[in-house]
């Protein structure tokens, strides 16, 4: 329903952007979380007039002061993405504690840390929907991204749990698992490497933002309340199962 207060974390940069911006297309007041480019982020409010908001994601009081906030601001929030992520990635044998600390909290503890802060709210209210942004790295894995690829794992079993605990109450929770998109991220890779992953990707083409979000949009409408505990993946047929 137009009007519902929609926070994504990670929301002013590459998929999170483009979820930020079609969800305000179609009428919901957006809060966009970011982490720490304030350039960017300020650039991003410029240009499409959405709300934003710097915490660290990681930070479980930070994410409940934050939460308070926008409240305040916007109204009572009813639709989460969570979207925020980072990468460190690096084979077993030179990942530290730090690196896979680092993943961890931000790509999946942040999930917790967000539901919580909303959780209360949604159960009172008698609506919600949740959607948790996985990867089709945390269903097929990945060299080299063993803390990535569990946390991204750690999503799908989180989404699935916490279906069961909303399902009575109207709150559903759906979790996306986008293949290669074409983000700033993904064009980091090496262009040999690149060209490697697109050839394994049956449309031959990378993933678009707007790809992802469209996914986004289709979980979190007020008719798609039969739709909770799946995951949608969204790969081009890199990974079916």
């Amino acid at each position: 329903m137009a009007g519902r207060v929609a926070l994504v974390t990670g929301g002013t940069r590459g998929i999170g952007a483009a979820i930020s911006r079609m969800l305000k297309l179609r009428g919901y007041n957006v809060a966009a979380n970011y982490a720490g480019n304030d350039v960017a982020a300020a650039a991003f409010k410029e240009e499409t007039g959405i709300a934003v908001y710097k915490f660290d994601v990681s930070d479980f009081e930070a994410v409940k002061a934050a939460v308070a906030q926008i409240e305040k601001d916007l109204g009572p929030v009813e639709i989460v993405v969570n979207n925020a992520g980072i990468t460190r990635d690096s084979t077993m044998r030179r990942l530290d504690r730090k690196m896979w600390d680092a993943v961890i909290d931000t790509n999946l503890g942040s999930c917790f840390n967000v539901c919580k802060a909303v959780w209360d709210g949604m159960n009172a209210r008698g609506f919600g929907r949740v959607v948790n942004i996985g990867s089709i790295n945390g269903q097929g894995g990945q060299y080299g991204q063993v803390n990535y690829a569990a946390a991204k794992s750690g999503i799908h079993g989180f989404t699935k749990a916490l279906a069961q605990e909303g399902a009575a109450k109207g709150i559903t929770v759906n979790a996306i698992a986008p293949g290669y998109t074409d983000t700033d991220m993904v064009s980091a890779v090496p262009a040999p490497v690149l060209e490697k992953i697109v050839a394994k990707i049956p449309v031959g083409r990378l993933g678009k933002a707007d790809e992802i979000a469209r996914g986004v949009l289709f979980l979190i409408a007020d008719d798609a309340g039969f739709i909770t505990g799946s995951t949608l993946s969204i790969n081009g047929g890199q990974h079916m199962y």
